[in-house]
């Protein structure tokens, strides 16, 4: 790139997204009538739907009656209508036939494929240009090289043809090859089938580059397994880095020979401290940005990051975003407040507590207290209808009349460390069935995710069968067989094995006692079998009786 990309970048951004940031925020002043006319707006171009039939769409004229016709609805409500749209292309949820599916992982084994009309993906395109327009308002974060990492644009086809992947490697393949010049990896580095070389490759990469400013990546632990991967195999990535050859392991995916850069190898080599490691601060000592997911379990490996970066270097809130849509938009790179893309979904919202108590009033976005948590829904005009995303959003401060959100954490039933979520329904099954096959039955099991561990302790009380470790590895196998984003997370190695802990005879009967003491009925005695670390209170350490 030219000593005149940034500029001509940068101008670019100036001549096209000023006008659309705008209308963001005048938005945000009437918010109740945006999501009124963008409501009706989804359900006048999708009245001749079969779901726009069956619910009347075309007689509906407030959010109330929307409310009335059309109860809550799950992934599973919704798949055999987007999977028969795909496979027949009949119009069953959109009018608009989807062009793209973004695949992530269900509560069942069988994943979810989100449908993506072009006017869906074309707004994902021009969410990501405002971001960079707002980004580069107030610093020089995108002056230099930018680093960003992204899932596989095309992974396969669904039944009807169409191709499924990830939408951000999508985006990023669909670039212009001078905003694609502005970027330090390849567009053909995520098509890598094996972990370990992929990232080996892209360490190569990103180290041959001194001049980034920007690191982006949904969540901050793939920069952590970064370093990890850098410092066992430095040698080999400063080798390929100043003799201009890839290693061996590479088939043709990538270029065999890049140019070499001996006296970037000699810089590098230079800055490794004394245990063999480098840290971004010695990478990219004048590295201006870090563009993640803040908020939820992402917080642990934030903290743990912040140290291994330059001092200067921002964190900036990437914003709520999921397969589903894109929830919100920081419009100020430094305050981080995320604004709800209020132009493009129409939000409903449940308390908290009374959710999870199975009851509450659905509230507009307009209605939200700042400070208070709750359930999102969703309706979006790539054919998702009052959708639970089982998410808990909190209210912040206000941008005019509309309340920022960030995201607290998934909903009950499911744990997300890196991007995983993993559901109770998946472990029960898994559990329950690889330890039936064992001959093992317990009395009592709870899997226990650690946000800051990156990792999962399945603790169980049974006298039956063997305590050996490898029914640890059986488990993992299994729940990476029935959810693709946990195989991914644990071949990549952002998450950790899971372990198992054998716990004494009586543990559940004491784990009852305690939650009974805390509140809960006797008789309608329930747990969830899947929690996190930071909401368990019962010493499950304590009564371990052997470690697997």
């Amino acid at each position: 790139m030219s000593r005149f990309g940034y500029p001509l970048f940068k101008a670019a951004l100036l001549l096209t997204q000023p006008q659309r940031y705008r209308s963001l925020l005048n938005s945000a002043k009437t918010p109740r009538e945006v999501q009124a006319a963008l409501l009706q707006k989804i359900l006048s171009g999708n009245a001749d739907t079969e779901f726009g039939k069956k619910h009347e769409f075309a007689q509906i004229s407030s959010e109330e009656e929307f409310r009335a016709a059309v109860p809550p609805q799950t992934y599973e409500d919704l798949r055999p209508l987007i999977e028969r749209q795909e496979l027949t292309g009949e119009r069953c949820l959109t009018s608009e036939q989807p062009v793209y599916y973004h695949r992530t992982s269900g509560t069942v084994g069988e994943p979810k494929n989100i449908p993506l009309t072009k006017t869906g993906l074309q707004k994902l395109k021009d969410g990501q240009r405002l971001s960079a327009y707002i980004w580069s308002r107030r610093s020089s974060l995108i002056k230099g090289k930018s680093v960003a990492i992204v899932g596989q644009a095309v992974e396969g086809k669904m039944a009807g043809g169409t191709p499924y992947g990830s939408a951000s490697g999508l985006i990023y393949q669909s670039q212009s090859r001078f905003v694609r010049s502005r970027y330090v990896l390849p567009v053909e580095l995520p098509d890598i089938e094996d972990y370990e070389t992929r990232y080996l490759a892209t360490c190569i990469y990103c180290l041959r580059e001194p001049n980034v400013s920007v690191m982006v990546a949904a969540n901050p632990s793939t920069f952590l397994r970064l370093l990890s991967v850098i410092k066992l195999n430095l040698d080999q990535i400063l080798d390929s880095i100043a003799t201009g050859r890839m290693p061996d392991a590479f088939d043709g995916n990538l270029p065999l020979r890049l140019p070499a850069r001996p006296k970037r190898a000699k810089q590098l080599s230079e800055r490794v401290n004394a245990d063999g490691e480098l840290d971004y601060g010695d990478i990219w000592p004048r590295l201006q940005g870090l563009i993640t997911w803040t908020g939820g379990s992402c917080g642990f490996s934030l903290g743990k990051l912040s140290g291994l970066l330059p001092e200067a270097t921002q964190i900036i809130e990437w914003g709520y975003a999921s397969s589903e849509f894109r929830g919100t938009i920081s419009v100020d790179a430094l305050t981080n407040m995320c604004l709800p893309s209020l132009q493009n979904t129409y939000f409903e919202f449940v308390p908290r507590r009374e959710w999870e108590s199975g009851n509450g009033e659905f509230l507009r976005l307009d209605e939200l207290e700042g400070g208070k948590d709750y359930y999102v829904f969703v309706t979006t005009e790539d054919g998702l209808y009052r959708y639970d995303m089982n998410d808990i959003l909190r209210a912040g401060g206000k941008v005019y009349e509309t309340p920022t959100l960030e995201f607290v954490q998934k909903g009950k039933g499911v744990t997300n460390i890196t991007g995983e979520k993993l559901t109770e329904d998946q472990v029960l099954d898994v559990v329950s069935r690889t330890l039936f096959e064992r001959n093992i039955f317990p009395r009592f099991f709870i899997m226990i995710a650690d946000e800051e561990a990156a990792a999962y302790t399945l603790y169980v009380e049974s006298d039956e069968g063997s305590h050996e470790a490898y029914i640890a590895d059986e488990i993992d196998r299994n729940l990476c067989g029935v959810n693709i984003e946990y195989e991914s997370k644990r071949k990549s190695g952002r998450l950790t094995p899971l372990s198992i802990c054998w716990l004494k005879s009586g543990t559940g009967e004491e784990y009852r006692s305690a939650c009974v003491s805390a509140g809960q009925r006797d008789a309608q005695f329930k747990f969830l079998h899947l929690q996190y670390a930071r909401e368990c209170s019962f010493d499950l350490v304590g009564a371990v009786l052997a470690h697997g």
